[in-house]
C-alpha cells in the first residue's frame, strides 16, 4: 500500500508542476495548487507510514502554502480578474471607448482572418500609457518551438475579450525573444 501512495504522491506532484507552470490563467494555476496539496497529503501519508520526519514536516509545510496558493489563485485573484471582466462589460455599454483589462494583453487570444491565430504574450507601451505594440505568439507547446511577431497597436482590434489582427498576421514581423524592438515600426 506504501508503495501506491507513493507513486500517487508522485503523480500529482508532477502533475500539478505541469499545470502551474502553464500559467494558463488564475483557475487553472489555483487547481494546480489544489493538486499539490493532494500530493502533498499522500506524502505526509507516506512519511507517516515510513517514520521520515524530514519529509513530513516539510510536506506539512508545503501544504500550508498550496492552501495559499488556492485562496491567492482560486478566490482572491479570480474575484479581481472577474471585476476587471466585469468593467470591461459596462464599459460597452457607456459612453467613450471601451475598456478591457490590461490583463488580456499577456494572455489574450488573437484572432485573423476569422479564425484563432495565437496568443497575445505581452505588450510594450511607452510611458504615457500609449500601447506601442502587441507581441503575438503563435505555433509551438508550451512556448517550444513557438514563433514571437510584433503587431503594431494601430493593426490590432479589440473585440471583447480577443484581440483582432487585419490581414494576414504572417506578414507581421518576427521578434526574437531575447530582442524585441525599442520602437514600434
Amino acid at each position: 500500500m506504501s508503495d501506491i501512495i507513493q507513486w500517487a504522491a508522485t503523480a500529482a506532484t508532477i502533475l500539478a508542476a505541469s499545470i502551474t507552470a502553464a500559467n494558463l490563467g488564475a483557475r487553472v494555476t489555483g487547481w494546480g495548487f489544489a493538486v499539490f496539496l493532494v500530493g502533498s497529503l499522500l506524502w505526509i501519508a507516506t512519511a507517516l507510514t515510513n517514520g521520515q520526519s524530514a519529509l513530513l514536516w516539510t510536506n506539512i509545510v508545503l501544504s500550508a502554502l498550496n492552501l495559499f496558493g488556492m485562496w491567492r489563485w482560486l478566490g482572491r485573484q479570480a474575484k479581481v480578474e472577474k471585476g476587471g471582466e466585469q468593467a470591461a462589460k459596462r464599459s460597452r455599454s457607456t459612453p467613450g471607448a471601451d475598456l478591457f483589462p490590461v490583463s488580456l494583453l499577456s494572455r489574450g487570444e488573437v484572432h485573423a482572418d476569422g479564425a484563432k491565430y495565437g496568443h497575445s504574450v505581452d505588450a510594450m507601451a511607452s510611458a504615457d500609457g500609449r500601447i506601442a505594440y502587441l507581441i503575438v505568439t503563435d505555433g509551438g507547446v508550451a512556448g517550444v518551438g513557438e514563433t514571437l511577431r510584433q503587431a503594431d497597436w494601430d493593426q490590432v482590434k479589440v473585440e471583447r475579450d480577443r484581440f483582432v489582427i487585419a490581414g494576414n498576421p504572417e506578414r507581421l514581423p518576427i521578434v526574437e525573444r531575447d530582442r524585441w524592438p525599442a520602437h514600434s515600426l
